[in-house]
């Protein structure tokens, strides 16, 4: 059985990837004739990606990971650092997005293009980044790390309360926010 870390990291991308895709196709149909309901969705999208991807699963991927990993598999380790710099840049990423979304909601369609160009690329590099972790790092965690190497980084993640997930724990602070993507953004996240 695999570790419960590679386990939580698996369904933390596939949550962050229906994520992506939902704010995909919320962009793709636009705003309609519901403008507040639309940039309202977006906004609660952006905020999660900056909140649950950013803050807490990066670090624990980075800080308790990452460096076993490049320790045990000195093959993956180039690849571990361009994924270290991708993190360290991440959060900058996602608020370039909130603020060319607020562009657009406040100062109207001649910033929408501006957003959707640079969502295109955040989305390109994430799912990229999201490939290189589950094809060649997570392979070379499983099949060198110590069993110590993976109590460690079990207990880092075991914390982790994404609040998209279904069937783990999540942290009540968050309950307003998963209700408000999952009632309102389009499938695959939503049921909007």
């Amino acid at each position: 059985m695999p570790p419960v870390s590679l386990q939580i990291i698996r369904e933390e991308h596939a949550s962050l990837a229906a994520v992506l895709r939902s704010l995909q196709l919320l962009v793709e149909q636009g705003p309609g004739d519901h403008p507040a309901t639309f940039f309202d969705i977006a906004r609660a999208i952006l905020f999660y990606i900056d909140e649950f991807p950013e803050r807490e699963h990066h670090p624990k991927e980075t800080e308790h990971l990452f460096p076993l990993v490049a320790l045990r598999a000195p093959h993956v380790a180039d690849v571990i650092a361009r994924l270290d710099q991708e993190h360290a840049g991440g959060e900058a990423a996602v608020r370039e997005l909130q603020h060319l979304l607020l562009g657009w909601e406040l100062m109207g369609e001649g910033r929408r293009e501006g957003f959707v160009r640079a969502l295109e690329r955040y989305l390109d590099f994430y799912l990229e980044h999201m490939r290189l972790e589950e094809t060649l790092v997570l392979p070379a965690a499983q099949a060198h790390l110590a069993p110590e190497d993976w109590a460690a980084v079990d207990a880092a993640f075991a914390t982790n309360s994404n609040p998209l997930s279904q069937g783990r724990p999540r942290d009540p602070a968050y309950d307003r926010l998963f209700t408000r993507i999952v009632m309102r953004a389009p499938s695959p996240l939503g049921k909007g």
